[in-house]
């Protein structure tokens, strides 16, 4: 039996009273790796916004990690986003503290009080991606690979039951795009859904999956031809 992390019915995405999508289907099952591709100003940014709890869903009905989306209260987000993961485009790390001192961060953000526990966690989600060994350096000394990478370790962090990856790829070279795109195809292999949005078509023919399309105000699954 597959199990659900997202489902959308005839929602509407609005940008206060712009709407921006409309009659919006998406269903999501665990496990899955799914594309979310369109032009700038497509309303890829307002879809994945409205997902984490950064726009309110008010047309339309939408479930996302057991939370229902339209009766969404202000003091359920933090919780909301613990069970997601949430990658961005420009990283968001903070630039005065380590590597390390960035995941403690979150997790003291988000209720975390053992410290061994911890301590524990953040080892496991730097290994994960790769960069076990740089947790006393900071954003700055890093390249924007490993930036990203550091980003995704911190989206682990609270075991998400689906991450949602903005552009992950956006700001980084080719080659350093393949990088950060195998890191997440691992991460999916154990277990992990992904939501990608991305406009990096090479990644897609690369890696093909599920793939969604924002277009004309519309959502809709699009088929690969196989190459």
């Amino acid at each position: 039996m597959s199990e659900t992390v997202l489902n959308l019915k005839d929602a509407s995405i609005f940008q206060r009273e712009n709407l921006i999508l409309s009659d919006v289907n998406v269903s999501i099952e665990k496990g899955e790796f799914v594309y979310l591709i369109g032009k700038t100003g497509t309303g890829k940014s307002s879809f994945m916004k409205t997902l984490y709890g950064d726009l309110p869903l008010t047309k339309g009905e939408g479930n996302i990690v057991g939370y229902d989306l339209p009766s969404l209260k202000e003091k359920d987000i933090p919780f909301l986003r613990r069970k997601l993961g949430v990658v961005f485009q420009d990283f968001k790390l903070l630039n005065d503290r380590t590597v390390k001192d960035n995941l403690l961060f979150v997790l003291n953000a988000t209720g975390w009080k053992d410290k061994s526990a911890m301590e524990t966690r953040i080892d496991e989600v730097l290994d994960k991606v790769g960069m076990k060994t740089k947790n006393f350096k900071y954003p700055y000394q890093l390249s924007g690979g490993e930036q990203q990478r550091i980003a995704i370790a911190r989206a682990l962090l609270n075991n998400p039951e689906l991450i949602l990856a903005d552009e992950p790829t956006g700001n980084l070279d080719p080659q350093t795009s393949v990088e950060v795109m195998e890191v997440l195809q691992e991460i999916n292999k154990n277990g992990n859904t992904i939501l990608m949005a991305t406009h990096d078509y090479a990644l897609l023919l690369k890696h093909p999956s599920k793939t969604l399309k924002c277009d004309a105000s519309q959502i809709f699954e699009v088929v690969q031809k196989t190459m």
